[in-house]
């Protein structure tokens, strides 16, 4: 569960992280609550990534500036989501931005710290540097000093570094976070460091343990947009994106290879939408109910793999749905798997067509979409 940025900067703070003081306001016309000088920050706050990019975060310089870029705000979604609150922070000076981060590395069996001398929205055009040490008790400050040494020369800086990435492990493990991020994580003129902006993502298998994140979860469910609500219910895993062709697939590796082709065509995946969790009449037939109800979607398409899962069932399936629907939006199929000559056959029999390649099967949905 991904925290907002004052949720997620109050927890630095319980560690020991120095953060801006801010107010959080909901309304516009709480904006003469600000008692503090100008400039100022306005950021709208929202459970998702991208906000910098996306103009979720404003400058103003004068309270009905800042009346002005609340109300904006308030009204702008950002994948979907619009913010129900908003954080006003002073515009700070600071002589660097940097970058730092601890997040799970599967690789190494636990947590790595991540770390760039340069940090902001442009973050991943940098070659960050990593510390993996896995299990908390691994970590050593000396192991870490010497991999930040190539590349921060200050020596009293990276201290500083490797104090707060410590911290970030504490925070971590106390509250079974899988990422805390700081970005950017700014020096200020007499060398101390400010966190300012945080993004924590909690593990929702740990709510179990944590009766603070069973309820956030609860209540995050009930404010999901409507089609995020229907496919949590029905066990499919889905995020919601900008594009236009609706893409119904088995496995996350699957659903990533279609939406990298439907992006190397010119186009944009409407949505990650993996079945593999529910890879039944029911799950697919919701998949389809989903994407049909959403406007911006002109094109479906629909491609599974099966292992365990057998394509001759799916094709099956596959046609019962079809025969049932009345959107009129064209579907194009991929298929392949065990039983997947059966499919073929049935699928020939009764008029579909399943597509060789995904190659092939994304060019033509890709064609379909922008000729409606």
């Amino acid at each position: 569960m991904l925290l907002t940025e004052y949720e997620g900067k109050q927890r630095l703070r319980e560690y020991g992280i120095a953060i801006p003081e801010g107010l959080l306001i909901s309304k516009p016309e709480q904006i003469h609550r600000w008692k503090g000088d100008f400039p100022v920050a306005i950021k709208a706050q929202v459970a998702s990534g991208g906000r910098g990019k996306a103009g979720g975060v404003l400058r103003a310089e004068n309270a009905s500036q800042l009346l002005t870029q609340a109300q904006t705000l308030l009204t702008m979604e950002f994948s979907g989501e619009k913010p129900r609150s908003l954080l006003v922070e002073p515009w700070i000076p600071h002589e660097r931005e940097i970058y730092l981060a601890l997040t799970i590395d599967v690789t190494a069996g636990g947590y790595v710290i991540v770390y760039s001398p340069q940090g902001g929205v442009e973050v991943e055009n940098q070659q960050p540097v990593q510390y993996s040490f896995g299990a908390p008790r691994a970590f050593r400050a000396q192991a870490l000093r010497e991999i930040l040494a190539p590349v921060e020369s200050d020596g009293s800086l990276r201290e500083r570094i490797i104090t707060f990435a410590r911290r970030l492990l504490y925070l971590a493990t106390a509250i079974d976070a899988i990422t805390v991020e700081i970005n950017p994580l700014i020096v200020l003129s007499n060398g101390h460091l400010l966190a300012l902006d945080a993004k924590i993502v909690r593990d929702e298998a740990a709510a179990f343990r944590h009766a603070d994140l069973s309820a956030a979860i609860k209540t995050s469910r009930k404010r999901e947009p409507r089609a995020m609500a229907q496919a949590l219910a029905g066990n499919l895993m889905m995020v919601w994106l900008e594009g236009e062709i609706g893409l119904i697939s088995g496995g996350a590796g699957m659903t990533m290879a279609a939406m990298d082709m439907i992006a190397d065509e010119g186009a944009q995946a409407a949505c990650f939408l993996d079945c593999s969790s529910n890879p039944t009449p029911a799950g697919y037939s919701l998949a389809f109910k989903i994407l049909d109800a959403e406007p911006q979607v002109k094109a479906i398409l629909f491609s599974i793999f099966g292992g365990g899962t057998h394509i001759d069932r799916v094709a099956r399936t596959l046609h019962d749905i079809l025969k049932k629907r009345r959107s009129k939006k064209p579907v194009v199929i991929r298929m392949n798997g065990t039983g997947r000559f059966e499919a073929d056959a049935f699928m020939q029999s009764v008029g579909l067509t399943n597509h060789p390649t995904l190659e092939a099967a994304v060019t033509e949905v890709v064609t379909l979409a922008s000729s409606v």
